[in-house]
């Protein structure tokens, strides 16, 4: 299958990335903060899909989304609810309790977006294209071939690579594992911000994103998100969602971690430090 792919052309100053919005209105208001504050104009800033999911505010989650106008491509979620599927495509092993919770707030979402969210999702791409301090970037969900690959830091380069490769890009950035890091080799770089809609497995509120500088060659910084929480979990109790992510938002720590490799399910409750790295390419 031929693969939409926008190009950008060059890109300057500081860039916003993110991911895993999730319906978190509560997290994309902060966000949109952030990026006022930063200076960022929303044509600056980009999205690695999954603006839909877990959380309660689906219909309002969009709407400021689409408002704000910033670039996204494509989640799986995006992709199940444009070709109007029964599952959020995530991969998620089947049964699992993952697979079960997806069940319940995917068909919730569906059933709260109004007909024209399908034509904003037709507008979005597979991938993204720009070039940023002298180097090629494209962006993915998950990998360039499959939009539900699970990604980590701990994932062999050679996964990485046949993204690269594909794209023909000196970094990809990425997202839909749910976790924030950074990996090199040979002069190559896989950046993935996180995601704002939820915080990341180490038992705390805050969620994660990146800024992109060109002030000194390729910089990249991981960047925390502090929001209302509590506002967000109330939405997910309103509307009988699974309680046991509205938990996560309160602790930050995931009700199980079936899709984590072994490596990264041994940081699990342990507070990530990339907020204070810096890194030049």
């Amino acid at each position: 299958m031929d693969k939409n792919i926008i190009d950008l052309g060059k890109k300057s100053g500081k860039m916003l990335l993110f991911g895993g919005v999730y319906s978190n209105l509560q997290a994309l208001e902060s966000l949109i903060d952030l990026a006022q504050k930063e200076g960022i104009a929303p044509e600056n800033c980009l999205c690695t899909g999954d603006i839909i999911g877990y959380c309660g505010q689906p219909q309002e989650t969009l709407e400021l989304f689409k408002n704000w106008g910033v670039h996204s491509i494509l989640g799986n979620v995006e992709i199940q609810l444009r070709d109007d599927e029964d599952h959020c495509g995530c991969d998620f092993t089947t049964g699992s309790r993952c697979d079960n919770f997806s069940e319940i707030w995917y068909a919730f979402a569906k059933a709260n977006l109004p007909t024209a969210s399908k034509q904003y999702f037709q507008s979005l791409s597979d991938h993204i294209l720009f070039e940023f301090a002298g180097k090629k970037v494209g962006v993915v969900h998950g990998s360039y071939d499959h939009v539900s690959q699970f990604i980590f830091n701990s994932t062999n380069w050679y996964e990485k690579q046949a993204s690269l490769d594909a794209l023909n890009a000196d970094v990809v950035v990425a997202g839909h594992c749910g976790l924030p890091f950074h990996d090199s080799q040979n002069g190559q770089l896989w950046l993935n911000p996180g995601v704002i809609g939820m915080p990341a497995n180490d038992g705390t509120t805050r969620t994660w994103a990146m800024i992109l500088d060109d002030a000194d060659g390729l910089n990249f910084e991981h960047v925390t998100l502090q929001y209302d929480f509590n506002t967000a979990a109330d939405f997910m109790k309103k509307h009988h969602l699974p309680q046991e992510y509205a938990h996560t938002l309160k602790t930050g720590i995931w009700d199980n971690m079936e899709i984590l490799p072994d490596s990264e399910k041994l940081e699990q409750g342990k507070t990530i430090e990339l907020d204070v790295q810096k890194a030049v390419v």
